[in-house]
C-alpha cells in the first residue's frame, strides 16, 4: 500500500521504535511507516488503516507493537475475533493486563457477553491502572446491557470515578455511558441530569452528550442553507450542500 513521501516512521512512539530496533534497519523503517499510517486512519479510514495493519504483520509478527496495532486496526472494523486473537498475541509477548479490557469488548462483539463479565471479575483488573480499571467498568456495563440487565448496568457505572467532581480523560464517556443506562431505563430527569455531566467534561468532543440533551430538551437542529433553498422554490441535498 502506498506511503506519502512525509511519512518518515519517526513519528511513532519512542517505545514502539525500540521495540523495532530488534528487527534490520530498513525493515524497521518500514514497519514504522506502515504503524503510522495505521494510527493515522484508523479513526477516519478504518478500512485502510487495517490494509496496513496486515502489511505491517506481514512484515513482523513477532514485535508486539505490530500485533496490538493490527488487533485495534481489527477492532475498528469489527472484526472481533481477529482483534482477539492479535491482542492475545501482544499480551503473550508483553506479560502486560494494559489490553484486558479492549479484550473483554472483543468478547462483547463476539456475543459473549458472559466472558466479558467473568473478565471484569478477574485477577488481572486488580494490576490495571485507574483509566483501565473505568475502561474495564465501561465494558462490564455494556456487557450488562447486552443481556438486557439495565439496572445492573447502572450499579455497575456507579463508582468513586463518576461521583467525582475532578474531569479526567475517561470522565466524559463514563459519565456518558451512565446516562445513556438511565435514559434506557426510562429515568429520564436523571439521564438529562448526566447528559449534562458529560457535557462540561466532554472538552475534545469525544461524544456526542450535546446532541442527546438537546434531544431531550426538544431542541430541533435545522440546515440554514437548505431553509435558503426551499424559500427560493428548491431545495438543496446533504450531497450539495456538504452536510449530512
Amino acid at each position: 500500500m502506498p506511503i506519502p513521501p512525509e511519512v518518515t516512521g519517526e513519528e511513532i512512539d519512542k517505545d514502539v521504535r525500540q521495540e523495532l530496533q530488534s528487527l534490520p534497519k530498513t525493515l524497521a523503517e518500514d514497519v514504522a511507516k506502515n504503524l503510522v499510517m495505521v494510527a493515522r486512519l484508523i479513526d477516519e479510514d478504518p478500512e485502510a488503516a487495517y490494509g496496513y495493519s496486515r502489511v505491517a504483520l506481514r512484515l513482523a509478527s513477532r514485535v508486539a507493537a505490530v500485533r496490538e496495532a493490527a488487533g485495534f486496526a481489527a477492532y475498528a472494523n469489527q472484526k472481533y475475533g481477529e482483534a482477539l486473537a492479535e491482542f492475545r498475541a501482544a499480551r503473550r509477548m508483553t506479560g502486560s493486563v494494559e489490553l484486558w479490557p479492549v479484550m473483554a469488548d472483543c468478547e462483547r462483539g463476539l456475543g459473549r457477553p458472559e466472558k466479558a463479565l467473568d473478565m471484569a471479575g478477574a485477577p488481572e483488573v486488580h494490576k490495571l491502572d485507574k483509566a483501565g480499571q473505568v475502561e474495564m467498568r465501561l465494558v462490564a456495563a455494556g456487557a450488562r446491557r447486552d443481556m438486557g440487565q439495565l439496572d445492573a448496568a447502572i450499579v455497575t457505572l456507579q463508582s468513586p470515578e463518576l461521583a467525582s467532581h475532578s474531569v479526567q480523560p475517561w470522565t466524559a464517556r463514563l459519565r456518558y455511558a451512565y446516562a445513556d443506562a438511565l435514559l434506557a431505563a426510562g429515568r429520564e430527569a436523571e439521564a438529562r441530569e448526566w447528559f449534562a455531566k458529560a457535557v462540561e467534561a466532554d472538552r475534545d468532543g469525544s461524544t456526542d452528550a450535546s446532541d442527546r440533551l438537546a434531544e431531550l430538551d426538544g431542541v430541533e437542529f435545522t440546515d440554514a442553507l437548505a431553509e435558503d433553498g426551499e424559500a427560493e422554490g428548491g431545495s438543496l441535498d446533504s450531497d450539495e450542500d456538504g452536510r449530512h
